[in-house]
């Protein structure tokens, strides 16, 4: 189990548009937007994750294992200057996640399969991946594409986010284009996912303004619903 100093809780809803709205404006005079947003307040992310030719990474996922991670390549608002590697570890609802900067120029290599660099990279989580890249057969298989608005209270550390236009590249396989083909992959038109993180303890003053009756705790994996399209 990951050290519980290095954890976060986090607890995802579907919810609908209305579920959303009324959420929403219970928080905002309570919670601050996330300081990265724009002018509305959201921003886009963009995922691309790694599995092997087995979907170890998504089997795990589907077959509830109790602790599994997944590696990705995160940006924001198709802004190739700031790339991030992630190294997500699931421990049932209990997240740990490690991160490593990487350049275009290195994000770009890697993509094409240029993994010679990594081996004698400063960053122990680029090392690991091309271990894994090559032990495991670990390759970019989907890009991953949302919305988020994002809001944030000191206590606790807590992070809810409203995530919408979920979308997958649809076999796919290029990935870090000015220009990106998808798909949405939402079951139901409008659908949001609801994500709440905090670190040991959820403040009952942000507790008490997600109570909604019509939401209810759910295993979602943003991956996973993208997977089902290549």
């Amino acid at each position: 189990m990951p050290k519980n100093e290095t954890c976060r809780h986090e607890l995802k809803y579907q919810i609908s548009i209305a579920d959303c709205f009324a959420i929403r404006q219970r928080l905002r005079p309570v919670m601050k937007p996330d300081e990265h947003t724009g002018e509305d307040g959201k921003y886009t992310i963009r995922s691309i994750y790694f599995d092997n030719s087995d979907d170890k990474a998504l089997r795990d996922k589907v077959n509830g294992v109790q602790k599994r991670e997944k590696f990705r390549i995160r940006y924001y608002n198709d802004d190739f200057s700031f790339l991030v590697l992630e190294k997500k570890i699931k421990w049932n609802s209990l997240c740990q996640k490690i991160d490593a900067r990487l350049t275009e120029q290195e994000c770009r290599a890697l993509l094409k399969g240029d993994t010679g660099w990594m081996m004698t990279h400063p960053s122990g989580l680029v090392r690991e991946l091309y271990c894994k890249m090559g032990s495991q057969q670990l390759k970019p298989r989907v890009l991953v594409s949302y919305i988020r608005e994002p809001y944030v209270y000191a206590a606790g550390n807590v992070r809810v986010t409203f995530d919408s236009h979920i979308r997958s590249t649809l076999f796919h396989r290029s990935f870090l284009e000015e220009r990106v083909s998808d798909i949405d992959v939402a079951d139901k038109p409008g659908t949001i996912i609801l994500e709440i993180k905090f670190d040991a303890f959820l403040p009952d003053v942000i507790q008490d303004l997600l109570q909604t009756e019509n939401i209810r705790q759910q295993a979602y994996s943003k991956y996973e619903a993208c997977r089902r399209f290549g």
